[in-house]
């Protein structure tokens, strides 16, 4: 291989991590929080169909979509004040 090539290749693998890194950092994760509602509740002791593990569920539901709102709300409160105070970064 000739000397004047051997800097083209190692630029050019730099730029295919680096670029492979940024990729992966955009991809949102299935389950919030990383866990399984039906293996969580069977963790507990309630079997599947049970009144008990039909609470924990629901009860895990009612977690999750509580977070996703304070979430959001969190982000247009900013986006509001984002717009309302252009003068502060």
């Amino acid at each position: 291989m000739p000397l004047s090539v051997a800097p083209r290749l190692l630029a050019a693998l730099a730029l295919v991590i680096a670029l492979s890194a940024c990729s992966a950092r955009y991809q949102t994760p299935v389950a919030m929080g990383g866990d399984d509602d039906d293996a969580v509740c069977q963790s507990r002791g309630y079997a599947p169909g049970s009144p008990e593990y039909v609470a924990c569920r629901k009860d895990r539901d009612v977690q999750r979509n509580a977070a996703v709102a304070r979430s959001d709300r969190r982000q247009r409160d900013l986006g509001e004040y984002m717009l309302n105070h252009p003068d502060r970064p």
